[in-house]
């Protein structure tokens, strides 16, 4: 089960028809896109240096991505995403997502858990090549690490 309490950058989410497929859940897919969105405000919101290297030289290129599903999400149902670091190593992020399903009461349930391992790489000669976590990115993700148990 989640760590509901550990501190996380949070972005909510609101679903529309269009991320729905025609059983009127939402499709698959749209969970990963929602893990990239996440991504992209934390950095706009706590990074903006990195939106700037970015343009430039940087790239922070997805190795893997997954979720593992729970709940489904239908039309309007309001999504909270919570992204935490989860593991840092050499030129390598590891980020961990759980999505909840917010009620209008105030409950919060459980839907999905995913996570995605980025590498930071700068454009050189035409190539992307390793390069350490920019200090300004690893201050702003300082926050929201997961304390693993020894």
């Amino acid at each position: 089960m989640p760590a509901s309490d550990a501190p996380a950058f949070e972005m909510f989410h609101t679903v529309g028809f269009a991320e729905t497929n025609l059983v009127g859940n939402v499709y698959f897919t749209r969970h990963l896109e929602w893990q990239g969105r996440c991504r992209e405000m934390f950095l706009h919101e706590h990074c903006p240096t990195i939106l700037a290297s970015l343009r430039d030289d940087l790239a922070l290129v997805t190795l893997h991505c997954s979720c593992d599903y729970v709940m489904e999400f239908s039309a309007f149902d309001r999504v909270l995403l919570r992204m935490r670091l989860d593991d840092l190593a050499h030129n390598r992020i590891g980020l961990a997502f759980d999505y909840y399903r917010c009620g209008a009461d105030g409950r919060r349930a459980h839907a999905a858990r995913g996570r995605q391992v980025l590498a930071s790489m700068r454009r050189q000669d035409g190539e992307l090549r390793p390069t350490p976590v920019p200090e300004a990115l690893l201050q702003a993700l300082g926050p929201y690490r997961v304390s693993h148990p020894t």
